[in-house]
């Protein structure tokens, strides 16, 4: 029942779908909505001839552009960057969507490689900056959209990833604010939890441990963690289509919303989250997601004090 713009039936009207993450997930799972729904839709894909791009090209409309970007690169940015705007300039563009998203490390701050949150920052934050950036003038231009896909993470302690989405957040909420004179709308996407196609793994952070910090917080520790992440994702859902359908409406509503929250238990979290003392959220934390055990030389303390007593 939503009011959607005429935009959709201008023939020479172009959406950007720019993400890193084409390859599998929401970025694959968008685009090939976005061409099934007559859409000219700009594709950015890691790995251009990985089974991720093989499928949207095996799927999609002969309309849709394959881009090969790593938005650690800024060459790859510009080289984008510069398509789009030779193919656009004529036409204008209507919507820009970040999906970029990185995080192969499931630990605590202190155990995760300075490396990690460099990475996560390139991917997450700086290359939609970059991204955006590039592509305000032909946006500006159109009053057009811009969509985000951040994540709950971004607002709970939840390692480099949530740091990295945090900043995403308040960029776009700081792009939100500057471009309402323009007339272009931007919105965030904030997803529960999804199979997306990431994995992450322990052995390589074990690995390049400091020898003092694996044996204050001890192997089993980092296992710990990472076994009750993949269980938790267990019961991740499969079916995309209810974050699909928040990025379309953020492209095309007439009014989209500022945020969107698809998934389930999220409006419990964000209630606990702002309404509800620290502590609480500490414990709804360690219920629901990750309640890590005391790091080995914690337990080595406690023991001896059970000892004493």
């Amino acid at each position: 029942n939503r009011l959607y713009l005429a935009v959709c039936l201008h023939p020479g009207l172009w959406l950007l779908l720019a993400l890193a993450g084409c390859d599998s997930g929401f970025g694959q799972a968008t685009a090939r909505h976005l061409d099934a729904m007559g859409f000219r839709v700009f594709a950015s894909v890691l790995d251009p001839q990985g089974p991720g791009a093989q499928e949207l090209r095996r799927s999609c409309s002969p309309s849709l552009t394959l881009l090969q970007m790593d938005l650690t690169k800024p060459e790859d940015i510009q080289r984008v960057l510069q398509h789009v705007q030779a193919h656009t300039n004529s036409t204008g563009l209507w919507g820009l969507v970040n999906n970029a998203g990185f995080n192969d490390t499931i630990a605590d701050a202190e155990l995760s490689p300075l490396g990690k949150f460099r990475t996560c920052m390139e991917v997450n934050f700086f290359g939609s900056l970059e991204l955006t950036k590039g592509l305000l003038p032909l946006l500006r231009s159109t009053g057009g959209r811009i969509v985000t896909v951040s994540s709950p993470a971004g607002e709970q302690p939840a390692f480099a990833y949530g740091a990295s989405k945090a900043a995403l957040s308040l960029l776009m909420d700081t792009f939100r604010s500057e471009l309402q004179p323009w007339g272009v709308k931007v919105s965030l996407v904030l997803p529960g939890y999804y199979k997306t196609g990431k994995r992450v793994g322990k052995q390589r952070l074990v690995a390049s441990l400091p020898r003092e910090l694996l044996q204050a917080y001890g192997e089993d520790y980092v296992e710990e963690i990472n076994r009750q992440f993949i269980q938790f994702m267990k019961v991740a859902v499969e079916d995309l289509s209810a974050v699909v359908n928040s990025i379309t409406d953020g492209l095309l509503a007439a009014n989209p919303a500022v945020r969107y929250y698809p998934g389930q238990g999220l409006g419990l979290m964000y209630f606990i989250h702002h309404y509800l003392p620290y502590f609480v959220r500490d414990l709804f934390l360690k219920g629901f997601f990750i309640n890590p055990k005391l790091p080995r030389a914690l337990r080595q303390e406690h023991h001896n004090d059970v000892k004493k007593a």
